[in-house]
């Protein structure tokens, strides 16, 4: 093994949870049984690292045999890293006809086309998911394995995830994505963050939405506990409106689970205390960032507890409607949003 293989396994080892190593190992299928029972999994990784390397050159494997082994944990822990959503759009009369033979043939094609030292790698999951790795070099280097940009798409969908990945690079992807899906085109999303799953439910609407109608009866607040209700009956009221609209703009039952949403403010200023402010031709611009561990559910849960006002702004609503978690709120259009690019980091 050289030393670019020694390198990449020892990083890819020491990622790898200690009670999931011999796990992985086994599912990756380059070490024996035999020689998986003859690792100690209990000692230090230093000493782990060292035994499976003598292992991985007693079996000659290669730095190709390696990133197959980067790639069962990283489909295993995608979470690790930050993922952006991107859109395919305009798709051909072929596009729904695509299989996963066809696209890898055909990715593979049009991006060695495009960038001549590059490295690919195409796995299904068993979820139809399409996991993509590829490791980029230029004209004069070989690809740098150590620093791989991923990619994970559903032929039945529209939507690209990507993490990883530079804004130099970002063309060539892009036009061989376009290219083997039979679309016209591949815009950015404005959705990012570390739970590829939530993600992915998010835009693919895979949660409990509820849709609002003229007749509709309101949602039973599930831990309500009314003692007197004659008493508390316009209070109970209100709070059942609230949490029915809530629902209606976040979802019910178990959300996907999106840790921000950024708000981009370019607009004029406006004080009348503050005349060096508001005389300014350039318009005031600042950001705002929601942060938490479930986004959804903490702003769902504002609304029906009352804390935030109700009917809730289209302003937070827009995050599930819209599948977006980055907004430019300008003068232009008072009170929506327009969309914007971002470079990828």
């Amino acid at each position: 093994m050289n030393d670019p293989g020694k390198c990449l396994l020892k990083r890819v080892i020491r990622r790898i949870p200690a009670n999931m190593l011999k796990t992985t190992l086994s599912h990756w299928g380059r070490v024996s049984d035999a020689q998986l029972q003859s690792v100690d999994f209990t000692t230090s990784k230093w000493a782990l690292t060292e035994k499976l390397l003598n292992i991985c050159e007693e079996n000659e494997l290669t730095v190709k045999h390696v990133t197959e082994l980067e790639m069962i944990h990283v489909i295993d822990y995608p979470n690790l890293g930050m993922w952006y959503a991107f859109q395919l759009f305009d798709p051909d009369d072929a596009a729904p006809s695509v299989d996963m033979t066809q696209f890898k043939e055909q990715f593979k094609f049009h991006l060695s086309k495009l960038m001549r030292n590059v490295s690919v790698k195409i796995k299904k999951h068993t979820d139809e998911a399409i996991w993509i790795r590829v490791a980029w070099g230029d004209g004069f280097s070989r690809p740098n394995h150590m620093k791989p940009t991923y990619v994970v798409h559903h032929l039945q969908s529209s939507y690209v995830f990507v993490t990883r990945l530079t804004s130099k690079l970002k063309p060539l992807l892009s036009q061989a994505l376009v290219l083997s899906t039979r679309y016209q085109g591949i815009k950015d999303a404005n959705l990012s963050g570390r739970n590829l799953a939530a993600l992915r439910n998010l835009l693919m609407r895979q949660y409990q939405q509820v849709f609002s109608t003229k007749f509709s009866t309101p949602l039973a607040e599930k831990s309500e506990n009314i003692s007197n209700p004659q008493i508390e009956r316009e209070q109970a009221e209100s709070a059942t409106k609230r949490h029915q609209m809530a629902c209606e703009a976040f979802g019910d039952g178990v959300l996907p689970q999106l840790q921000s949403a950024v708000y981009k403010l370019e607009t004029k200023f406006r004080d009348h205390n503050n005349k060096t402010m508001t005389d300014r031709e350039e318009p005031f611009k600042c950001i705002v960032k929601f942060t938490s561990t479930n986004l959804l559910e903490s702003l769902r849960h504002c609304a029906s507890s009352g804390i935030a006002s109700t009917p809730v702004t289209p302003l937070l609503s827009s995050v599930p409607v819209k599948g977006r978690n980055y907004f430019v709120i300008t003068d232009n259009v008072p009170g929506s949003s327009s969309q914007t690019n971002r470079p990828q980091k």
